[in-house]
C-alpha cells in the first residue's frame, strides 16, 4: 500500500518542479534536464514516472486546471450572498503577482494548445469552469435580486472571463501599468456598472 502512496507524492513533487522549471526557462524552451535539475533527480528518475516531456507537461497542465478551479470554487462556496460571492471570485481569479507560477504556466500553457490535442482541452476545460464559476454566481445574484444586469447570464460570464484572463496576463508579464489591486478594482467597477454589485454592504 506505500508504494502507490510513494508515487503519487513523487508525481506531486515532479509537478511542482515543472511548474518552477517552466517559471524560469519558459515552457517552449524547457527540457526534462530542466525539470530533473529543478527536482533534484536525474532525468531517467523522471521517466521511469513518465514517457516522456510531453507526457509531464500535460499532467502538470490538467493538475494546475484543477487546483485554480478547484480553489476558487472552495473559497466562494461558503459565502451566501452573491454580491460578495461575486467580489470573492474576482480576487481568487487574478494572479497573486507577477510571481505567482501557477497563474504563469497557465497562460503559457495557452500556446501549447495550439500544437496538442490534450492542451487544447485543458485550455477548454479551464475556460468552461471559469464561465460556468461566473455564470452560478449571476445566477444567483439574479434570483435573489440584488443584480440587475441587462445583459444574459452566459454573457456576463463570458464577459469577466475575458477581463480575468486579460489583466491576468498583464499581471504575470510584468507590466508595472497592471498590478493586482488595480485590475480587481477596475472589474468590481464594471460588476457595478452592469448592475452586478460585488458587496453586500
Amino acid at each position: 500500500m506505500a508504494r502507490p502512496k510513494r508515487q503519487e507524492a513523487r508525481r506531486a513533487a515532479l509537478i511542482e518542479a515543472t511548474y518552477a522549471a517552466g517559471r524560469t526557462h519558459g515552457l517552449r524552451s524547457l527540457s526534462l534536464t530542466d525539470v530533473a535539475a529543478q527536482a533534484g533527480l536525474s532525468r531517467g528518475a523522471i521517466l521511469y514516472y513518465y514517457e516522456d516531456l510531453d507526457a509531464l507537461l500535460v499532467e502538470a497542465h490538467g493538475a494546475g486546471v484543477e487546483r485554480f478551479c478547484d480553489a476558487r470554487d472552495a473559497t466562494i462556496a461558503g459565502i451566501a450572498d452573491p454580491r460578495d460571492r461575486l467580489g470573492a471570485a474576482i480576487d481568487a481569479g487574478l494572479p497573486s503577482g507577477p510571481d505567482d507560477a501557477l497563474m504563469s504556466l497557465l497562460y503559457e500553457f495557452d500556446v501549447l494548445a495550439g500544437n496538442s490535442a490534450l492542451h487544447d482541452e485543458l485550455v477548454q476545460t479551464l475556460y468552461l469552469r471559469q464561465r460556468q464559476t461566473y455564470t452560478g454566481i449571476f445566477a444567483a445574484g439574479r434570483e435573489a435580486q440584488v443584480f440587475t444586469a441587462g445583459l444574459p447570464d452566459e454573457q456576463l460570464a463570458m464577459t469577466f472571463v475575458a477581463l480575468e484572463d486579460a489583466y491576468g496576463l498583464h499581471i504575470v508579464g510584468g507590466n508595472a501599468l497592471m498590478t493586482v489591486p488595480t485590475a480587481a478594482a477596475a472589474m468590481r467597477a464594471v460588476a457595478q456598472q452592469l448592475g452586478c454589485p460585488t458587496s453586500s454592504t
